[in-house]
């Protein structure tokens, strides 16, 4: 597969990157991760109103705009770039995703549309807390305990990995407790959700998840990586901008060897993390056979580099970098919390041996 951006993706990036800029600067970001909610529906459906973003890798059939997951990744990495504070990667990224991949077309008629036009918000919830028994469904009804759910506290609809089959369940459902987690990155929110005997509504086929949850988490992991170039570049540019005017001993910092060593470390690493991340995007618009090793390394890649980035902004910043009053430490935060989410580097690098050992 040979791989660029059309003149279409460039201009659809470039447009998108000033909207997000005015959409998205530090002062409303720090404004919303204070906030419960993490965002604001009123800033979220006009969002959608006026730039369809969620409905960019949705099919026309089921009301979206038809693109593939290249465009989807492009949002997220401008997003990541800005660090938006809005459930896009929870609705766009792993329920619909969760939905196309498994449901019926009865199911993608009447679920994916709300999704499209952003009037509902969605969210994938899998991860078990270690030690306790796992979430099960009798005749539609879910028990157990979901952890770190992306969003889980105010998505108004959740898909439920119970057993090996995939559920629906109504955000305002009987049954469902919802609890927001303390975390480190408070630009996103984590949940944790308990559900004792909740009505859900199968998605697909009666213990008929596994292959259609392991595309879906394949996808995520690419989604997310490419989020996470688009913050490491953001961190990465700001950082060598704060160099070039910090004057020191009658001269700029830039001009400094060790500054320059962390400059040029950076660009390589996130450079080719971003090879790594679109080359994967572009693998699942192709339904390359390599997708879960090539996910994998997306994921790894992006994790290694997002982290190293952010460390090296903090270096080259001075005492400064680490201090609330300046806009560093927030996409600190969110590099750390994303280099664990859904996988670190090293459990991705093991998935990616293992694909190539067996094939």
């Amino acid at each position: 597969m040979r791989f660029s951006f059309s003149a279409e993706q460039d201009e659809f990036r470039a447009t998108l990157r000033r909207a997000l800029e005015a959409r998205s600067p530090t002062k409303e970001v720090r404004r919303l991760m204070a906030t419960e909610a993490g965002f604001e529906r009123e800033g979220w459906k006009r969002l959608n109103q006026e730039l369809a973003l969620t409905a960019v890798a949705i099919p026309e059939a089921y009301g979206g705009s038809g693109f593939g997951f290249s465009e989807l990744c492009i949002v997220l990495e401008e997003m990541g770039r800005n660090l938006l504070c809005a459930p896009f990667f929870s609705t766009a990224a792993m329920a619909a995703t969760a939905i196309l991949n498994a449901g019926t077309e009865e199911q993608k008629t009447a679920l994916l549309p709300g999704l499209a036009d952003g009037s509902v918000t969605a969210t994938l919830a899998f991860d078990e807390p270690p030690g306790v028994a796992p979430t099960v469904a009798k005749g539609g009804k879910i028990t157990g305990t979901k952890s770190y759910v992306l969003d889980g506290h105010t998505a108004d609809l959740i898909v439920v990995l119970a057993g090996t089959s995939l559920y629906t369940v109504d955000g305002k459902a009987a049954g469902l407790e919802r609890q927001l987690l303390k975390t480190m990155d408070e630009t996103r929110k984590l949940a944790k959700l308990t559900f004792t005997n909740v009505e859900g509504k199968l998605l697909g086929k009666e213990g008929g998840a596994a292959a259609p949850f392991a595309k879906t988490m394949q996808q995520i992991y690419v989604c997310l990586a490419n989020e996470m170039v688009g913050a490491a570049e953001r961190l990465r540019q700001d950082s060598l901008d704060y160099v070039k005017m910090r004057m020191q001993f009658g001269r700029s910092i830039a001009s400094f060897q060790a500054t320059k060593h962390k400059a040029a470390d950076s660009l390589i690493d996130v450079e080719l993390a971003k090879s790594a991340a679109y080359y994967a995007a572009a693998a699942i618009d192709e339904n390359d056979e390599e997708l879960p090793a090539l996910a994998s390394l997306a994921k790894a890649a992006a994790s290694d580099a997002s982290v190293q980035t952010a460390v090296h902004a903090i270096q080259m910043h001075g005492g400064i970098g680490f201090t609330w009053d300046n806009d560093t430490h927030l996409w600190f935060k969110r590099a750390k919390s994303s280099e664990i989410l859904f996988g670190d580097a090293n459990q991705h690098r093991e998935k990616m041996m293992q694909h190539w050992s067996a094939s």
